[in-house]
C-alpha cells in the first residue's frame, strides 16, 4: 500500500436536502437500494442518511441542509463529482424523467470517455460518466 499519495481515493460524497425524507426517497428510487445507515439531529428530525454505492462501495451521504457550511461570498469555483456508468445517455434520460434538470449535456470527451451531469431535485449536482480506465483497474481487481 502506498501511503505517499496525497489523494488516495473517494471515500464520501455528500449531497445536501431540504426534505431529508423526500431526498432518501429519492435516491432509494435511483439506486435501488435504501440508506444502510441514518442519524437524527439534536432535535430528532433526520439529519443523515448514508447509502453504499458501487463496486468499491463508495459512501453517499445525504445531510440536511441546515448543517451545511456557511456559503462564502466568493466561490471559487466548483467540483463536480462523476459516477460511472455503463450507459450515460440512459442513465441521463432516467435521471431526467425522474425531476433531475440536465447541468451539463452529454458530451463526447474523446477516447471513449463521456460525461452528463444533472442537478439533483435538492439543488446538488450530480456527475455521470462512461470511464474506461474506470473499468480497466476494475477488472485489473477482478482478474488479480
Amino acid at each position: 500500500m502506498n501511503t505517499n499519495q496525497t489523494l488516495r481515493g473517494f471515500a464520501t460524497i455528500s449531497y445536501w436536502a431540504d426534505d431529508m425524507e423526500a431526498a432518501k426517497a429519492w435516491y432509494s428510487d435511483l439506486l435501488g437500494i435504501a440508506p444502510y445507515f441514518e442519524r437524527s439531529g439534536p432535535d430528532g428530525k433526520p439529519a443523515y442518511a448514508e447509502f453504499r454505492v458501487g463496486d468499491y462501495q463508495h459512501e453517499l451521504g445525504l445531510i440536511d441542509r441546515r448543517f451545511a457550511p456557511a456559503q462564502p461570498t466568493f466561490c471559487p469555483g466548483g467540483a463536480i463529482m462523476y459516477w460511472h456508468v455503463d450507459d450515460v445517455e440512459a442513465t441521463l434520460s432516467r435521471l431526467k424523467s425522474m425531476g433531475a434538470q440536465e447541468y451539463e449535456p452529454l458530451t463526447h470527451r474523446g477516447e471513449g470517455f463521456i460525461t452528463a451531469s444533472v442537478t439533483d431535485p435538492y439543488g446538488n449536482i450530480l456527475g455521470i460518466m462512461y470511464n474506461a480506465h474506470y473499468l480497466e483497474i476494475l477488472n485489473s481487481r477482478i482478474q488479480g
